[in-house]
C-alpha cells in the first residue's frame, strides 16, 4: 500500500507542475496540497504490515484530510516541531502549506498561491514534500 501512496504523492505533485504550466492555478492549488495529503499517509502506512489490524483510532483518523491531523498520526508533531524551529526558511514554507485542505478544490486560487503553494511544497533543501520523504 505504501509504494502505491508514493506513486500517488508523486503523481499529485507532477500533474499540479503540469497545470501550474498550463495557467490552471485552482487545479494546481489543489493537487499540490493533495500531494503532501497522500504522503502523510505513506508515513502513516508504514507503522503496519500487511494483513496487521489497524489501530482503529488511526485506521479511522487517516480518512482525515486535515494535515496537521495527519502529521499527529503520523507522530511527527514533534519532529515538525523541531524542524520549525531550526530551519527558519522551512517554517515559512510549513506556514504556507499547513492550511491546505480538501475543500480548495472549491475554491478559485489566484496563480500567485498556486505558485507559493507548489514552491513550499517543492523547494529543494526546504521544501514540505522533502520533509515528508524523509519519514517513509
Amino acid at each position: 500500500m505504501s509504494s502505491d501512496l508514493r506513486k500517488l504523492t508523486s503523481t499529485r505533485i507532477r500533474e499540479a507542475r503540469t497545470l501550474l504550466d498550463a495557467g490552471e492555478w485552482s487545479g494546481a492549488y489543489y493537487l499540490a496540497g493533495y500531494a503532501i495529503e497522500t504522503g502523510l499517509k505513506v508515513c502513516i502506512s508504514t507503522f503496519y504490515k500487511k494483513y496487521q489490524i489497524v489501530d482503529p483510532k488511526i485506521g479511522k483518523g487517516v480518512y482525515t484530510h486535515n494535515l496537521i491531523e495527519l502529521v499527529n498520526l503520523a507522530n511527527l508533531s514533534s519532529n515538525l516541531a523541531n524542524e520549525i524551529k531550526t530551519d527558519r526558511t522551512f517554517a515559512v514554507q510549513w506556514a504556507v502549506v499547513k492550511d491546505w485542505n480538501e475543500s480548495s478544490r472549491y475554491d478559485i486560487w489566484s496563480e500567485s498561491d498556486a505558485r507559493d503553494l507548489y514552491r513550499a511544497i517543492k523547494l529543494r533543501r526546504h521544501g514540505v514534500l522533502r520533509w515528508v520523504k524523509r519519514h517513509w
